[in-house]
Order: C-alpha cells, then sequence, then structure tokens
C-alpha cells in the first residue's frame, strides 16, 4: 500500500466500523496511517496496515482517557496536528468536556459543551424542532427517579428511548436495549420498573412509533465549517438496520439519495444554533402523512459514516481543509447513488422487506457501485481477513435469531 507523510495525524478514539471507516477515508485521501487507540484488542483494527493501534486499559475512565491523549499529544507536540475524533458518544462528550486541557495539542471537530448540552439532549432537540416547525415524533417525556403520570394519546405499540444516550451508555438493569419497541402498558411499567433500579436518572422518551420498517429511515450527514455554515449534506435511505438488542437502529445497508426539504431543514436547524463539525440526523418518513420526521442529532459522524465516502465524497477531507488548512469550503450535496452494506447480499435479500429497493441494491451492486467499509483493497491480509469474513457471515446468524 502506499503511505505518505503528512502535517497532521488522525487519533482516532475506538475499536469499530466506525473507527476503521475513518482511518479508511484519510488514508484513501492522503494516503496516511491513524493511530487509533483502543480499550481491547479488535482485530480488524490491529490487523491493519492503515492504522498504529494502542490498548489502554480503563479507557472509557474520563481521567485515564484525558491523561493518555495528554500523553500523546506530547509526543507528537511540534511534529504533527493531531485531529481527535471519537467513536462514541461518551467519548465525544469526554472531548468536548475537556476542551481547555486538550486544544493545546489537537484539533477538536466538536462543539462546545454549552450547545452540546442544549442538543444533544433528546428532549431538548425536539424543543428547538418545535420552535422551528420541524417535523418530530409525538413524544411523552418520562422523568426518572421521579413522580409520573403516564399521559399520552397514541396507542401501542411504543417506542422508548434514552433522551441522553452518553449517561445511559453506563446504565444497567435487566433487559436493558438501546430502544424499546412495546406492544402494551404492561410491558412499559417492566421496562420503566427495570429501568429505575440502574444509575440513568435523566429523562426516557415515550414516542409515537412510526409505522413501518426500517427501509422508512433516513440518516443525514451534514458538515458546518468554522463559520458554523452547512457546507456539505449528504443523504441516506436506510434499507436494513441492526437488529440484535444491543445496536438495533444501526444502519447496515444504505443507498444514497437526495431531498432537498430534508437538507433545508436540517441546514435551518444548525445555523440557527451556531453548529460546527459533523451532525448526523436520523429521520423516518410517515406514510400516515407523508411527512420525514426527524429523531435525533448526533454530534459526531455515526457508525454508517462510510457510505459518504464510499459514494464518492470523503467525510474527513472537509475537517482537514476546514481546520488543518483553513481553506473555503464550496457548498456540496452529495448525489452519487452508490450502495453501502457491511452485510452480505443474501441478507439483503432475505430481510429487506421493500422489494423495489432490493432490485436497487441488485442492480447497483452488479454495476460496481457498491462499497463495504471494512473491505479495502491492500489491506486485506490473510488474518485481517478472516475477521472481517467471518464478521460478515454472522450476520445470517445475527439477523435469523433477530428478524
Amino acid at each position: 500500500m502506499e503511505f505518505r507523510e503528512e502535517c497532521f495525524l488522525p487519533v482516532i478514539i475506538g475499536a469499530d466500523i466506525n473507527a476503521y471507516s475513518l482511518a479508511r477515508s484519510f488514508h484513501e485521501e492522503y494516503k496516511i496511517k491513524s493511530l487509533v487507540i483502543s480499550m481491547l484488542e479488535s482485530k480488524i483494527i490491529s490487523k491493519s496496515k492503515i492504522i498504529e493501534n494502542r490498548i489502554y486499559k480503563g479507557l472509557e475512565n474520563e481521567e485515564v482517557l484525558v491523561k493518555t491523549l495528554i500523553e500523546i499529544g506530547k509526543e507528537f507536540e511540534n511534529k504533527k496536528k493531531l485531529i481527535v475524533l471519537g467513536c462514541g458518544d461518551w467519548y465525544v462528550r469526554i472531548l468536548i468536556e475537556n476542551k481547555p486541557k486538550l486544544e493545546k495539542y489537537y484539533i477538536i471537530p466538536y462543539i462546545n459543551e454549552d450547545l452540546l448540552n442544549e442538543i444533544v439532549l433528546k428532549d431538548k432537540f425536539y424543543e428547538i424542532c418545535e420552535r422551528l416547525e420541524i417535523p418530530y415524533p409525538d413524544t411523552f417525556v418520562y422523568n426518572c427517579k421521579q413522580q409520573n403520570t403516564l399521559d399520552f394519546k397514541y396507542d401501542y405499540p411504543i417506542i422508548a428511548k434514552p433522551a441522553n444516550s452518553a449517561l445511559y451508555h453506563y446504565a444497567k438493569f435487566k433487559g436493558k436495549k438501546k430502544v424499546f419497541r412495546l406492544k402494551s402498558r404492561e410491558e412499559l411499567d417492566e421496562m420503566l420498573k427495570n429501568l429505575e433500579t440502574s444509575s440513568y436518572d435523566y429523562k426516557f422518551l415515550i414516542q409515537d412509533c412510526i409505522p413501518g420498517g426500517d427501509d422508512k429511515m433516513r440518516v443525514l450527514n451534514c458538515y458546518c465549517d468554522r463559520n458554523a455554515k452547512v457546507k456539505f449534506a449528504s443523504l441516506g435511505h436506510v434499507l436494513l438496520e441492526e437488529h440484535t438488542p444491543s445496536a438495533i437502529g444501526n444502519p447496515v445497508v444504505v443507498i444514497n439519495e437526495t431531498n432537498n426539504k430534508i437538507v433545508k431543514a436540517a441546514t435551518k436547524f444548525l445555523e440557527e444554533i451556531g453548529y460546527t463539525g459533523y451532525a448526523n440526523f436520523d429521520i423516518k418518513y410517515d406514510e400516515r402523512d407523508g411527512i420525514f420526521k426527524f429523531f435525533e442529532i448526533n454530534v459526531r459522524l455515526g457508525r454508517c459514516n462510510y457510505y459518504v465516502t464510499g459514494s464518492g465524497f470523503n467525510t474527513v477531507k472537509r475537517i482537514v481543509d476546514d481546520l488543518v488548512f483553513n481553506k473555503e469550503l464550496e457548498y456540496q450535496v452529495a448525489d452519487n447513488e452508490n450502495l453501502f452494506s457491511v452485510v452480505p447480499m443474501g441478507v439483503i435479500k432475505k430481510y429487506v422487506k421493500d422489494k423495489k429497493m432490493i432490485k436497487r441494491a441488485i442492480d447497483l451492486q452488479k454495476r460496481g457501485k457498491i462499497c463495504h467499509p471494512l473491505i479495502y483493497k491492500g489491506d486485506m491480509s490473510p488474518s485481517r481477513a478472516f475477521y472481517v469474513y467471518a464478521q460478515l457471515l454472522n450476520y445470517f446468524r445475527k439477523y435469523k435469531k433477530y428478524k
């Protein structure tokens, strides 16, 4: 593989598909190695030629992570401009809350703490959507550790999820899921009873369940430059999501598409609040009224971010041009149709509900317009390929168990 030296070095925190996708994007654009730091060894990371992987125990602990980053910062001081990227909500929050300690060593491409606290909490996000007349699902806010009267007018099934994902990450209780789909009041009462035994003490959202499967979902990534102007937008039509309880809702199959109305609404939101860096929106089409409804905002690139790079619009180039080289970015909307998938075509054919979207996926595959974030030519040594393809084939088992 080809490698070059650049004046900057990515420092990526994590060990999942997200981390590899970011490292791959950096290598594709700049032919550089990324430094990936993680708590545990993941073979798809540690066996990679485009990554230097360092393992640190307890990296999830704020004190350990900050100390580790400062040590790495001193190691490269006056040698490289370091760009630090977190592959989890809790990592990003730690980076943002410790900007005063870390900015001496790192470019931190995330918003400030005050804005984070205003929008990353889903109940606050919906308040802004209400003010800006941006559609969102009907929502009842349940206050954990307090007395509540469950008073909402929509019928079961309902969706229940934490308003604070970072805080929820540390909660432990029976039956914990990323998102709950509950069919009755009895199921809701049981879930809330278990939730109240955990450390989670913020709000839980009980929402109207918008009908339709995974293929009604959309994912939107926008980049706002250092002047808080939206300069890039890439919309993806989700065909299939993860169904395992711990990862439910993560897109695994995405086809790029365009929708000016969605991008306009997101732009209105982001520029109104003075956002900078990447924002990731989850959106669902409600066939009852024909409206796309915004679910939440994530203040980082999500797990499926390679659907953007894979379609010809490299995600990290905007960060580097904006924050390393101080270039003026041109406005772009990604408009190349491409199939992003982390699952085999057999899973797509069997578990995607929309037959028209299956045909569209097969057509894109035949035309070579397909990408898998972990399958990167030149970085598929026999040892790494074993783990990549084992993970790929494991999806047959996972979807059989969690349909």
